[in-house]
């Protein structure tokens, strides 16, 4: 009796601690968000739900093209579906880490590669500045960045140059450029010490590119196998949408896949990102493994993906509001907050570790 005692005050503890620590992060979070919107200059107005609406059209900037409804889409598809709440079992304390690439993360999630501070972020921050703080705060919580490429060449040197002074702990993606650049690109990113690298396929229509004369394109399936096998690294191909894509791209060789419609930055009127990655599971899981980013903000966004049959996930725009209104602490600070969200969530849909994360929490109307 006095073990079930002792079990249980350990269990209310545990909680009690999570409870504690989503109140303090939630009241240090406003101040970050606050400061935020000061920075973004009005490129985002840190709205108090990032869904898309007030920013549309906005690109450059940090709005969705045309109608914004991709944008739009990506956040209410993924909210559309409701949580089954399960407290009859012992998942308790939840494990919520996992293995990439043969990394250890704390939690199943990667900063999505967002550059250009000058074009799209208002300006107030240098590219050097911002992705320090990204790269910073990332590690500092225990998982990893993406860094990405963009319109402005030296942009992509400073972005490595920083992660290779942390020790190359982190991924290089590049545009969809002609194969050679994007080869070129992948060497410079190797000696950067990466663990991995990709090509964001889905910027193939980016008007900020296009605006500055930098030709981008989609690929052929000679022209990824080509690309894949320039490297040893672990490849990734970002900008996935429909099944038959995703089997191309195992075809191709890749080692991951990341279902994404470039934030809706690219292309007007597509499905949510939700709404596709389980019929695209469902063709290649288990042959690829599977990213999914797109109108993800807190920890239950993340369980939802994970139950629609992604492996993990990037997250985009928090990371931005997180480095310009914390730099590498509001980053830190926004990463412990999806673990204490993760965490709550799983023990409240009984899931003791990443892998027990499947389509059974999900409610079926």
């Amino acid at each position: 009796m006095d073990k079930l005692q002792k079990r249980g005050e350990n269990s209310l503890n545990n909680w009690n601690l999570i409870y504690y620590l989503m109140i303090l992060f939630a009241m240090n979070y406003d101040d970050v968000l606050k400061k935020a919107r000061e920075n973004l200059r009005g490129s985002c107005r840190v709205c108090p739900v990032c869904n898309g609406y007030a920013c549309a059209g906005e690109v450059p900037g940090m709005g969705g093209k045309g109608t914004g409804d991709s944008f739009k889409e990506n956040f209410n598809a993924l909210n559309r579906y409701k949580l089954n709440m399960r407290v009859i079992h012992d998942a308790k304390n939840p494990d919520t880490s996992i293995e990439l690439f043969g990394k250890k993360m704390d939690i199943p999630v990667l900063a999505a590669p967002v550059s250009g501070t000058t074009l799209n972020m208002g300006g107030k921050f240098t590219e050097e500045e911002y992705i320090s703080w990204i790269i910073g705060g990332c590690l500092d919580g225990g998982i990893y960045p993406i860094v990405g490429d963009t319109a402005v060449d030296s942009f992509l040197i400073t972005n490595l140059q920083k992660l290779k002074e942390y020790g190359g702990r982190g991924i290089a993606v590049i545009k969809p450029w002609e194969n050679e650049n994007v080869i070129g690109k992948i060497k410079i990113a190797e000696k950067a010490g990466v663990f991995a690298v990709g090509m964001d396929i889905d910027a193939a229509g980016l008007i900020t590119l296009a605006i500055h004369g930098k030709p981008v394109g989609p690929k052929t399936i000679d022209e990824i196998e080509e690309i894949v096998k320039s490297t040893e690294l672990p490849f990734i191909l970002k900008g996935i949408m429909t099944a038959d894509e995703a089997e191309l791209a195992v075809r191709a060789g890749v080692s991951a896949i990341v279902v994404s419609n470039h934030g809706g930055r690219v292309l007007d009127q597509t499905p949510g990102v939700a709404d596709v990655l389980p019929d695209i599971a469902k063709a290649v899981k288990g042959r690829v493994t599977i990213l999914a980013d797109g109108g993800i903000r807190s920890g239950v966004d993340v369980l939802k993906m994970l139950a629609l049959g992604a492996d993990a996930v990037l997250i985009g725009r928090p990371f931005v509001t997180a480095s310009f209104g914390g730099q590498r602490d509001g980053v830190k600070l926004y990463v412990e907050n999806l673990k204490s969200e993760l965490k709550s969530a799983m023990v409240l849909t009984g899931c003791k570790s990443v892998k027990d994360i499947d389509s059974r929490i999900l409610y079926n109307r």
